[in-house]
């Protein structure tokens, strides 16, 4: 009964729907999923858009003025976030973003109030909670899976919890989310005073772009909202319903993103320079990303990736004074401070590469900063602080989240054997017990010391045990035994011994 009544209080309607709905996912932890992964995954998508705070508060204004006609008051906030790549998307909670790509793209304010709209709607609607709560129903917990970031070096190596932001915008909505947002989000352009036909004409744009697969809005903004020509014809039969007419504001949206576009081409530049130095051709990256900076001069990513090509040469120090100067453009961005950490721990100077590498975890934590704190805390005999470090680094599939799995393990087995091997007794056909161990880990183990206890089947109660067993040279994945010098006269005889491990070396 109290399972049954559980599931009752969780029902709830849907505030822009209105329909009847099952609710795990309170308003007050959305409110709180969307603020405490906000900032993280703006970090992890290229960070925030400084250079043009009139743009900023533009985008700002239009979405206050379509928050105000929500069917949901939630506490929106609008960034821009600085990638190239045409998106946008939204949090749990009213947290929304729109990347500086997607802004070159439109053509008036009522087809960003269309994208505005749209996203704003998924978070009203409680499209990011339900994603959540299907997977609390499935599953029993949300799995972070995956994560984005601009850079393709660190792609991988977001950990912790800001892995779960990133999940929730990579996700795909269903059709009926989908669906959904157009349908409420023309809505709410109509009540807002602009002309919901930029819906349907910037989906009609979508559809050719797709169709085409030209266009680097299939990487970005169509990956998580794929249009088709169903959605066209959908918003259509809005349109009529709703009635075309309003504002279109395509003069007011020229003149705002005047500087933006002016700047295009120093970012076109970059975006290459980047490919360039994916490609190891360092020295047209380097050519590329000067070009960008004669055009920008006051772009923060732009030094960053000099002192990325400087440092991939192993020119610590050069690299050092480019990342002094990002930080100094833009001090609230995670890479150039890790970056920094990083050159500074290969120069020797780990004390000094301590504090960027703490600052790049508090924007960002990344394997490279908990595996190089770790690696600093080991040295000065902090334990337990390295395994801390390590711990959070092993969360990144990467082979530095690999080797941060060795090196806790090599700290920690000796101390707590029993959490990395397993045990169990066997016997032969003769009936001779042995001890078999299992290494459960990455690394060699050299000495394996055993003990088997055996018990009173009646008592459940000790009554005997083994002297020290030494099993030696176990490799990863592997598995030891050692004779116990006992024999059983049937398999039941087995359930009253076990195999207790008592310390374990490491092959140095």
């Amino acid at each position: 009964m109290a399972a049954i009544t559980s599931l009752v209080i969780a029902c709830g309607v849907n505030p822009v729907t209105k329909k009847h709905e099952l609710q795990l996912v309170s308003e007050a932890q959305e409110i709180s999923i969307g603020t405490k992964n906000y900032a993280p995954t703006r970090q992890s998508q290229g960070g925030d858009y400084v250079l043009d705070p009139e743009l900023t508060a533009y985008v700002q204004s239009i979405g206050k003025r379509l928050a105000a006609v929500s069917d949901r008051q939630l506490p929106y906030e609008f960034i821009i976030l600085n990638d190239s790549l045409p998106n946008a998307w939204a949090m749990p909670g009213g947290k929304i973003a729109f990347n500086r790509g997607l802004l070159y793209e439109l053509n008036s304010e009522a087809e960003l109030a269309a994208v505005m709209g749209h996203e704003m709607v998924h978070a009203a609607a409680r499209h990011g909670a339900k994603s959540m709560e299907r997977g609390i129903l499935l599953q029993g917990a949300m799995i972070a899976v995956g994560t984005g970031a601009q850079n393709a070096d660190y792609a991988n190596l977001i950990v912790g919890g800001a892995q779960v932001g990133a999940q929730m915008i990579s996700s795909k909505y269903g059709r009926d989310a989908e669906g959904e947002s157009d349908l409420y989000g023309m809505q709410y352009m109509k009540k807002a005073g602009y002309d919901p036909t930029a819906a349907v004409t910037l989906q009609e744009t979508f559809v050719r772009l797709s169709e085409g697969r030209k266009s680097n809005f299939i990487e970005g903004l169509f990956a998580s909202h794929p249009p088709s020509q169903e959605r066209v014809d959908a918003n259509k039969k809005t349109l009529a319903q709703v009635g075309a007419g309003g504002e279109w504001g395509k003069e007011i949206y020229v003149q705002k993103t005047a500087k933006l576009q002016a700047t295009r081409p120093a970012y076109k530049a970059y975006d290459n320079a980047v490919k360039a130095f994916r490609d190891k051709d360092y020295e047209k990256a380097s050519s590329l990303v000067k070009q960008a900076i004669a055009i920008e001069p006051r772009e923060a990513r732009f030094q960053e990736l000099l002192g990325d090509i400087a440092l991939t040469q192993k020119k610590n120090t050069e690299a050092l004074a480019f990342y002094d100067k990002a930080i100094k453009m833009q001090s609230n961005y995670f890479k150039p401070h890790v970056q920094s950490g990083i050159a500074l721990f290969n120069m020797g100077k780990k004390e000094e590469a301590e504090p960027f590498l703490k600052r790049a975890n508090e924007l960002l934590p990344t394997a490279p900063g908990h595996a190089l704190l770790g690696q600093i805390a080991e040295e000065r005999g902090d334990v337990n602080l390295a395994l801390q470090h390590y711990q959070m680094a092993a969360g990144s599939n990467s082979d530095i989240g690999k080797d941060a799995i060795v090196r806790a393990v090599r700290l920690d087995l000796p101390r707590n054997p029993a959490k990395y091997i397993k045990t169990a007794t066997q016997a032969d056909g003769a009936g001779n017990l042995f001890a078999v161990v299992q290494n459960e880990t990455a690394v060699h183990i050299s000495r394996v010391q055993v003990r088997v206890v055996k018990y009173d089947a009646k008592t459940g109660r000790a009554v005997g045990q083994s002297s020290p067993l030494l099993i030696d040279s176990i490799a990863p994945s592997k598995r030891g035994q050692i004779a116990v010098g006992e024999h059983i006269k049937s398999p039941k005889e087995l359930q009253l011994y076990k195999v207790i491990i008592e310390a374990a070396e490491l092959n140095r």
